[in-house]
């Protein structure tokens, strides 16, 4: 005979039972025996059954809590894309290119955060502890009180963490860990997931800061399940070019501080050093005005950002005429080549058009399509802009131009870097800036006829 399953609770003491009764024998009181519906109507080993859990503490949106405290390394770049320091109890994804210098970073990041009282352990899954020892000597960071493991068992690297109970522990990298009770191989879209999933519970339940360092893959995104960028609470992007010199941290996703917001450093013998005024890094290989080239005053999360948009237009050879991007949406440059053609009878038939973002650095926001017109007006008609101009600004389809956000701090440091003249759209706050020359135009073909007498 088939055992029942329906249960009993009382209303006045929460007590269960396995049949009903009149009075409760747990609080003595009378009719409060109710019989429990279950949470799920579907089969008892596919739902949730009748079986209850326990309630869940519940409070209002006006309920005040104290920001987290934060570790700071007291690296200006490092804090700034972390939000302000690092936050306890958190899980960070750090992803990039290989060799692009996560692990050389991460152990600076490691030498500082330990030099500032915080108790850190380094695990690496891909190198010997020896070779993280040599890399500390090179960057002169061998006095640090960093504590180092080599080893690729999670279970034996969660049982050293819980006994040690440091405040930061870097797992260097995700794709290497491995799970003994998953039957698949290290770095397996299985054995990532349940890892990554392990770690961040982990550092949740015991207070611990995890840093994660993954792969990335040719497109450049995190190697693995992109579930694991959910479960963290962070996922920078360390991105650069193995041809400058420069290295940029980007926030993709954070939980405790502004998404987007970027981290310059430089590769130098000794590691790597943070860049306080990258707008002067980007144009600091920028000689006399050529034509093609056109400064753009960009927002990078919070900090204004210039640097230099490059176009080259040259008659193609071939039937079909070649569209290069780098650093910049090749979808979005087909897109202001049709305007200006549909909307200031500009063609660019028959023309190779070539767009470069100088140094390295990579441009995402629509701010950028003025900037980038300008760079192949300037290259298409071999007329240089004054170099002491910066330009900015979005194109709609109809040829009209609308106002970047932010248009005070882009003027703020184009005038700081010694600019003179800034072409914007109308509209946008535009104080604090009283030593510029502000060139403001409505539409794209005003745009034209102004500064290039054409149109």
């Amino acid at each position: 005979m088939a055992k029942s399953t329906t249960t009993y609770t009382c209303a006045a003491c929460a007590a269960s039972f396995s049949k009903w009764s009149g009075r409760c024998d747990s609080c003595g009181e009378w009719n409060t025996i109710t019989e429990d519906t279950g949470l799920s109507a579907g089969p008892g080993g596919k739902s949730l059954g009748a079986k209850r859990g326990t309630g869940v503490i519940l409070t209002d949106l006006a309920a005040e809590e104290t920001p987290p405290p934060r570790t700071q390394s007291r690296v200006a770049e490092l804090d700034r894309v972390l939000g302000g320091g690092l936050v306890p109890a958190s899980a960070i994804l750090v992803g990039g290119d290989p060799g692009i210098g996560k692990s050389t970073l991460l152990l600076q990041a490691a030498a500082r955060f330990a030099r500032n009282g915080l108790k850190t352990i380094y695990v690496s899954g891909e190198e010997a502890s020896a070779q993280v020892r040599m890399r500390a000597q090179r960057l002169g960071l061998a006095d640090a009180p960093v504590q180092l493991a080599a080893d690729t068992n999670l279970r034996n690297i969660l049982t050293t963490l819980e006994a040690e109970a440091p405040g930061l522990a870097i797992i260097d990298s995700i794709q290497t860990m491995w799970l003994d009770t998953v039957d698949s191989a290290p770095g397996s879209v299985s054995q990532v997931r349940a890892a990554a999933h392990e770690l961040t519970t982990f550092a949740k339940r015991k207070g611990i800061s995890i840093v994660l360092v993954g792969h990335v893959t040719k497109e450049g995104q995190i190697a693995g399940p992109r579930v694991v960028e959910h479960m963290v609470d962070t996922v920078l992007y360390f991105e650069g070019e193995r041809g400058h010199q420069f290295r940029i941290l980007r926030a993709v996703k954070n939980r405790f501080g502004p998404a987007d917001e970027i981290g310059v450093f430089e590769m130098t013998g000794k590691g790597l050093a943070e860049v306080t005024n990258p707008s002067a890094l980007f144009l600091s290989e920028r000689g006399k005005p050529s034509p093609g080239s056109v400064v753009f005053a960009g927002i990078e999360g919070t900090r204004p950002v210039l640097c230099e948009m490059q176009a080259l237009v040259a008659p193609s050879p071939h039937s079909q005429a070649r569209r290069t991007v780098v650093g910049w949406d090749g979808g979005r440059l087909a897109m202001i080549l049709a305007v200006l053609e549909a909307r200031c009878g500009i063609p660019f038939a028959g023309l190779d058009v070539y767009l470069n973002v100088a140094g390295g650095m990579k441009i995402s926001e629509p701010a950028a399509d003025l900037a980038v017109a300008a760079a192949l007006l300037s290259a298409r008609e071999d007329s240089a802009l004054p170099a002491d101009t910066v330009v900015f600004g979005e194109i709609s389809l109809s040829g009209a131009l609308r106002p970047a956000p932010q248009t005070e701090n882009r003027l703020k440091e184009a005038e700081k870097l010694g600019f003179t003249t800034a072409i914007a759209p109308k509209g946008g706050k535009a104080q604090g800036a009283s030593g510029l020359t502000l060139k403001r135009f409505s539409d794209l073909t005003g745009f034209v006829g102004d500064v290039f007498g054409a149109g």
